[in-house]
């Protein structure tokens, strides 16, 4: 049985004589062109929603926790500082690191706007309801290992979710800048 290498090469003869119709080349550079444009658009507004989510999430994510550590009376509330001086440590070092990634986020060149906002917001209020539960469960029960254990996984989830948007946010301003200097040296 041939192989169809074979009877490509069998048949070359058949494949070398026949020529594109008369105007083919132009008209597949204009479809090419075409499509990179198409390309080109859809490329330049991905990035700048991706950082207006990003952004407008941390905004909300921070408000939320301002609001709860600062501005709300926590009176039927119990943070993990007030079970032991270990966990007042381990609490200290996640809110510090949120602290870093929330300033890093900030610090990120994004277009905002009331959408994202909203919808970052919510995001973050459906996160920080879980753990103002947590703090209303430890307060009533305050030796309970496992109310102690979902408070720590949720710092832990808060960051990891915070890190993946500075990692998208760093990807994202590499991108545009790589962008840039190809616009720059094409002129």
């Amino acid at each position: 049985m041939k192989t169809i290498e074979d009877i490509i090469r069998d048949n070359a003869h058949l494949f070398e004589s026949a020529e594109p119709p008369e105007g083919h080349f132009e008209r597949f550079s204009i479809k090419l062109e075409m499509r990179g444009r198409k390309a080109g658009i859809r490329k330049s507004i991905v990035p700048y929603l991706l950082r207006a989510a990003a952004v407008t999430l941390l905004v909300t994510l921070s408000s939320l926790w301002t609001w709860e550590h600062f501005l709300r009376p926590s009176s039927s509330r119990m943070t993990l500082g007030d079970v032991s001086p270990q966990y007042r440590e381990v609490e200290n070092y996640y809110i510090h690191q949120v602290n870093l990634l929330e300033n890093k986020i900030r610090s990120a060149d994004i277009v905002y706007d009331e959408m994202h906002a909203r919808m970052l917001t919510s995001e973050i209020k459906s996160m920080d309801s879980v753990y103002v539960r947590l703090q209303t469960e430890l307060k009533a029960n305050p030796g309970d290992e496992r109310i102690i254990s979902a408070m720590i996984e949720h710092y832990q989830t808060k960051l990891e979710v915070m890190t993946y948007i500075v990692n998208q946010l760093q990807s994202l301003s590499s991108e545009n800048q790589n962008a840039g200097k190809n616009e720059n040296t094409e002129i």
